[in-house]
């Protein structure tokens, strides 16, 4: 017998309201308390009880929205997984030369990537990617909206434009992100630096990262 509390039927909704599971404030909500929880104490030792206190709903309102903890933790990494890429999405708009672009984006991901609740979650889907092997992959799948198809993307339109000499596209868009946030990140993400790299750090790492790709992809022009 399923653990699932049993929720009533949904009936006529009134002019103006949201259908039982589509207020998307609601939802929100649940998310939130949900990312507190997760963030603080583990996925493992996160329980549905401690879900429904942190985001002040009740269960059954959190089973109207999600089927149990797998399916909440997934909607919660794909929310922050699609924030990242559009706040990258809003750093490259309108960004027309190529090295300033990459400068740009690289400087705002790094900061966004070093900090302690990224860190924190990114530590915790690590845990979870043996029970969800399709999460993490979707996380770099080419069909999502993520941080490395905005970069494509950027690219891309760089090379339409004749000032980027670039074959493979994928492959150069990993190398910048490693070359620009790999050594920091992975320091912060295995606990050997304790605290996020300050500005100049990040300026000084981005800079070099940038002279590099522009070294191996750059058009003479540019």
């Amino acid at each position: 017998m399923s653990d699932k509390p049993y929720v009533a039927c949904e009936t006529p909704v009134q002019s103006g309201r949201f259908a039982a599971g589509e207020d998307p404030a609601k939802r929100e909500q649940i998310l939130d308390g949900a990312k507190r929880v997760f963030m603080t104490v583990g996925f493992d030792a996160a329980s549905m009880n401690d879900i429904t206190r942190e985001a002040g709903v009740s269960k059954g309102t959190i089973y109207v929205y999600f089927d149990g903890k797998d399916d909440l933790f997934r909607a919660l990494m794909e929310r922050e997984r699609g924030n990242i890429a559009r706040s990258m999405q809003d750093v490259l708009d309108g960004q027309t030369d190529a090295a300033e672009g990459l400068q740009r984006f690289a400087t705002a991901f790094a900061a966004r990537i070093m900090r302690e609740d990224t860190i924190s979650a990114m530590r915790t889907m690590i845990g979870v990617v043996p029970r969800m092997p399709k999460l993490s992959k979707r996380f770099f799948n080419a069909d999502s909206l993520n941080v490395r198809t905005v970069l494509e993307d950027f690219i891309s339109r760089q090379v339409a434009e004749d000032k980027l000499a670039v074959d493979d596209v994928t492959m150069a868009a990993r190398q910048f992100i490693d070359l620009s946030t790999g050594t920091f990140f992975k320091l912060r993400l295995f606990g050997d630096m304790s605290e996020a790299p300050d500005q100049q750090e990040i300026d000084a790492v981005v800079s070099a990262a940038v002279r590099v790709f522009m070294a191996a992809y750059g058009k003479k022009s540019q």
